[in-house]
Parts: C-alpha cells; sequence; structure tokens
C-alpha cells in the first residue's frame, strides 16, 4: 500500500513539473570576472536542488565522522550491558538447573561487568537482583558466610517488592539453618501488608514451630488457613496439633488452664483438642476442668463423627473420678442414645462405677469390654473396673475371668 502512495505521488510530482517548467522561458545570467554564463531557469533551479542535497550530504558525513568516538563508546557500553544482561540470564539458569557453583561464577561475572555497562552501572534493581542469585547459589553449596555477605548487599541495592523478596528469601535459608531469631528479625522487617501474605505467614509459621512456641504458630496457621493455603483436611490435621501443643506445655493445673483460655473459640470447640486437654487436665490432678471443658461435647454427641465420639467418651472415662450428680441424666441419656458405642458404654460404666451405682455400671462395662473396635486400654480398664466389682460383691470367680481378660490385653 505504501508503495501504490509513493507511485501516485511520483507521478504527480511529475505531472506538476511538466505543467510549470515545461513552458518556462526564464533565462539566469551570471557575471563573474567579465564573463558571462547564460543558463535557463530550469537548470539553474536544478542545479539548486543538487547543490543543496550535496551540502547537506556533506554536513552529515562530517558530523557523523566527529560522532564517531562516542558512537564507538556508545557500542563498548552496549556490547557490556548485554554481556552483564547475559551473565546475569546465565546464572538465573544455572541456578534452577541446579548447578550452583556455575550460577554463583555466573552472577559474579555480571556484576564484574556492570560498572562499565553504561546505564546499566547504576540499575540498583540489576546489582540486587545478582547479589540475590549468588546468594542463593552460595546457599545451596552450603557457604553462609559469602551468603550472608551477598545477602547484605543485595539488601543494600533492592528496594520495594525486591527488598521484600530478599527478606523473604534470607528468612527462609535461615529457617534452613535452623535459625528462628535472624529469620524472625527478617520477617519483622517487611511491611504490614507483606507480612500477612502466604508466603510471609508460612515462614511465620515455621519460624514459630522451630522456636517451640506453639501458640503463636497456632494463630499462623489459622491465618494460612483462612487464606486457604492448606487443604481442609491437611488445615484440619495441622490447627489440631498445634493446639495440643499448646497443650502439652503446661506444667501444672494453672498453666493449663490459661493454655486453655489462650487457644481460639475454634479450637475449644474442637472434640480431639477437647480430649487432648481433658486428659492433660487428669494427668495434672485436674479432673474438675476436663469434665467441665468436655460437657458442651457431651451434650451434642450425636453432631461428632465416630472417632470423635470416640475421643470424649474415652476422655470422660478417664475424668469420671468424683463426677457429680447432675451428670447422671446425661450418661443415662448417651447409654440409650448409643447402646452399641463401646467407648460410650465405657465412659457411662466407669462413670457410674465412680458414683457407686455398681448395678447399673456393670452392662455398659461389659458392652465395652466386649467392644473389638474399642481400644485395647480402654476394654482393659472395663475388665480391671468389672473384677472391682466381683470383688466387692464376692464373687472371686467373676473376678478373676475379669483379671485374666485385662491381662490376656496387655
Amino acid at each position: 500500500m505504501r508503495g501504490v502512495v509513493w507511485l501516485v505521488l511520483i507521478f504527480a510530482a511529475a505531472v506538476v513539473a511538466a505543467l510549470t517548467l515545461g513552458d518556462n522561458d526564464g533565462l539566469v545570467s551570471l557575471y563573474w570576472a567579465g564573463r558571462r554564463v547564460d543558463l535557463s531557469l530550469n537548470f539553474f533551479l536544478l542545479l539548486l536542488l543538487l547543490a543543496g542535497g550535496l551540502a547537506l550530504a556533506t554536513v552529515r558525513a562530517l558530523q557523523a565522522l566527529l560522532a564517531m568516538p562516542q558512537r564507538a563508546q556508545a557500542w563498548r557500553e552496549l556490547k557490556r550491558e548485554r554481556a552483564a544482561q547475559a551473565a546475569l540470564r546465565e546464572a538465573l539458569a544455572e541456578t534452577l538447573a541446579g548447578r550452583y557453583s556455575r550460577g554463583h561464577k555466573a552472577a559474579q561475572r555480571a556484576l564484574s561487568v556492570q560498572p562499565a555497562a553504561g546505564p546499566l552501572a547504576a540499575d540498583a534493581d540489576f546489582s540486587a537482583l545478582a547479589h540475590l542469585l549468588a546468594a542463593g547459589s552460595l546457599h545451596r553449596l552450603q557457604s553462609h558466610g559469602p551468603r550472608d555477605t551477598a545477602l547484605a548487599q543485595a539488601l543494600v541495592h533492592a528496594q520495594g517488592s525486591l527488598a521484600d523478596g530478599a527478606r523473604l528469601l534470607g528468612a527462609e535459608w535461615a529457617l534452613d539453618d535452623g535459625q528462628a531469631e535472624r529469620a524472625d528479625s527478617l520477617l519483622r522487617e517487611l511491611p504490614p501488608g507483606v507480612a500477612r501474605r502466604t508466603q510471609a505467614l508460612r515462614l511465620r509459621l515455621r519460624a514459630a514451630r522451630l522456636a517451640r512456641q506453639p501458640l503463636q504458630a497456632l494463630h499462623m496457621a489459622r491465618m494460612l488457613a483462612n487464606h486457604q493455603a492448606f487443604t481442609a483436611v491437611s488445615a484440619k490435621a495441622m490447627l489440631r496439633s498445634l493446639a495440643q501443643d499448646v497443650l502439652d506445655g503446661a506444667r501444672d493445673a494453672e498453666q493449663l488452664r490459661r493454655a486453655w483460655a489462650a487457644l481460639d473459640a475454634n479450637d475449644r470447640r474442637d472434640p480431639t483438642v477437647a480430649a487432648h486437654a481433658a486428659h492433660c487436665a487428669v494427668a495434672l490432678g485436674s479432673v474438675g476442668d476436663a469434665r467441665l471443658w468436655l460437657r458442651p461435647l457431651w451434650e451434642r454427641l450425636a453432631d461428632l463423627e465416630a472417632d470423635e465420639r470416640a475421643a470424649v467418651a474415652l476422655a470422660l472415662g478417664e475424668a469420671s473420678e468424683g463426677i457429680a450428680s447432675d451428670w447422671l441424666p446425661r450418661l443415662e441419656q448417651a447409654q440409650a442414645d448409643w447402646p452399641h458405642d463401646g467407648a460410650v458404654q465405657a465412659a457411662v460404666g466407669r462413670a457410674l462405677a465412680a458414683r457407686g451405682l455398681w448395678g447399673k455400671a456393670r452392662r455398659p462395662l461389659e458392652l465395652a469390654a466386649a467392644d473389638p473396635a474399642l481400644a485395647a486400654s480402654a476394654r482393659r480398664h472395663c475388665w480391671r473396673t468389672l473384677a472391682s466389682l466381683a470383688r466387692e460383691q464376692g464373687d472371686d470367680e467373676a473376678a478373676r475371668r475379669s483379671d485374666q481378660q485385662a491381662a490376656r490385653l496387655d
């Protein structure tokens, strides 16, 4: 299309020239040193045009000749810039390919070429990226001192998102080395918005677990779960495990109460966590707290899954010592609602036995002891309770059989 336009313009110029200059009879006379030269006006205009073109070409040639040193310098800088960019790309490729020694050398080569690479010499992002690539390779090579030096250089040059990325990488490397305090220090330098990102929360979770701060780790894990950083199953298992770690850190009943109060409401409603808290309370001699924490869950056994219901029931069985009479209606209702659930029957039997209601306790204890799906430790305790009940009633033979059954489960 452009060629057609030019062709049309040439034809138009030819037509205009033919119409304008075709009948031009003008004459130009030039006088010089007593001589006269006559030229037609058309030829004179053509000579002017050629002279102007020649002058323009001469001026441009002189300009190009005078600019050759600057052009040569610019070409050399461009060549060095391309070499530096190529070295940086090579460093990235070698690092991703697992050739860390080559990656480090390529990054160092990029940094050595950069000062003579013209505009690239003042590029802070280029320097930061090169130092980060060098630090990453050194980290993989377990060269911690030079790695920290390279990271510090990267933080000096980095700005904005690149600086945030450098701190996140530094925190990750510190955690790989088991340095929880250094990782936490780098993470605290992040802006508030960056600190709430998924990667930052993951690193803070690792740092808290490494520093044995389960409560802090639990908060981080819950934030990650809200960000959908884990699957639902993984998040549930992690939150349970961390909540149990918080409870396991208590050394007396008062510490356990504070740990329980520090948990999120969702954690306290979790049957597995509540059952673990009850086990801890029983071990610390605070069975009243154990029953208090289990009561809301016992009142909604129908909403729990089978394993959760078993955990709550077995925990209540352990906390049955000194159980109050207001539990009796709840126990009888659970016994009627779950006649084939060994864990519930075991809890009911142990609680009734703790109240001294041996006649009512015998049947649920026998059902639980005969349930093969129930944990061996719970069945063994049921047999021993039955043996104690038989001795109270003077039935030594039944007591002996119950003891034998308990011994088989050891």
